[in-house]
């Protein structure tokens, strides 16, 4: 029985760039495990990438792909796994635009997929490229160790200065001002000599009563006119 053939599943996705020539590139992949590096071939033209592998279980895969524009084939990489083949395609026209589709022929092809894993809009594509293509992926995000200078909010413990709300004094007739005013150091002495009067509400209290009691007495025992 004749051995078949099958067409291997291929995804892509791409970058532009108008100045930057490593960055105007095509992100394929053509997925077939298993396959050992002695049973795959590929070629890479500038307009078409040629593909025949066997895995170890004996089946085999081939595919052309006619590519929409033409790549810089001195510039291309690609490395085979035992997952898959993965190219790295640069564009050979330097522009900021995207390939309208991967292959020259304007239909659809059942074996080609989007590889969303990559894919970016176009006009969106300036951040992800700081995070993927630059020379430095990781580095322009150390600015964010400045945020350990959030530390300093440490310096919110100042708020402790609230304690100058001694202005609500007026709730209750105690002058908190009097407290907050230790607080910022001022002679303890003067604290200690204050604080006892706050028992002297207490005493002339007691001292009114009293007075109250001899007051009453006294016009108990006053004589009353006859009419």
């Amino acid at each position: 029985m004749a051995s078949t053939t099958r067409t291997p599943e291929v995804t892509w996705a791409q970058r532009s760039s108008a100045d930057d020539p490593a960055k105007n590139v095509i992100f394929l992949n053509i997925n077939v495990a298993e396959v050992p590096a002695d049973k795959v071939k590929y070629e890479i033209t500038p307009t078409k990438i040629s593909y025949q592998s066997t895995t170890v279980k004996g089946v085999s895969y081939a595919v052309d792909l006619e590519l929409y524009g033409e790549i810089d084939v001195e510039n291309s990489k690609s490395h085979h796994s035992s997952r898959n083949t993965e190219f790295v395609l640069r564009k050979k026209e330097v522009k900021q635009e995207y390939w309208p589709r991967l292959l020259k022929e304007n239909k659809k092809f059942h074996f080609l997929k989007t590889d969303f894993s990559k894919w970016v809009d176009e006009d969106e594509q300036a951040e992800e490229d700081a995070a993927e293509l630059g020379d430095d992926p990781m580095g322009g995000m150390g600015g964010l160790g400045d945020m350990g200078g959030m530390g300093g909010m440490g310096g919110m413990g100042g708020m402790g200065g609230m304690g100058g709300m001694g202005g609500l004094g007026d709730m209750g007739g105690i002058d908190f001002s009097k407290f907050a005013g230790g607080m910022g150091g001022e002679d303890e002495d003067e604290d200690e000599d204050e604080m006892p009067e706050l028992e002297d509400p207490s005493a002339t209290s007691e001292a009114e009563q009293k007075g109250s009691k001899a007051g009453i007495e006294d016009i108990t025992d006053a004589p009353t006119e006859s009419k």
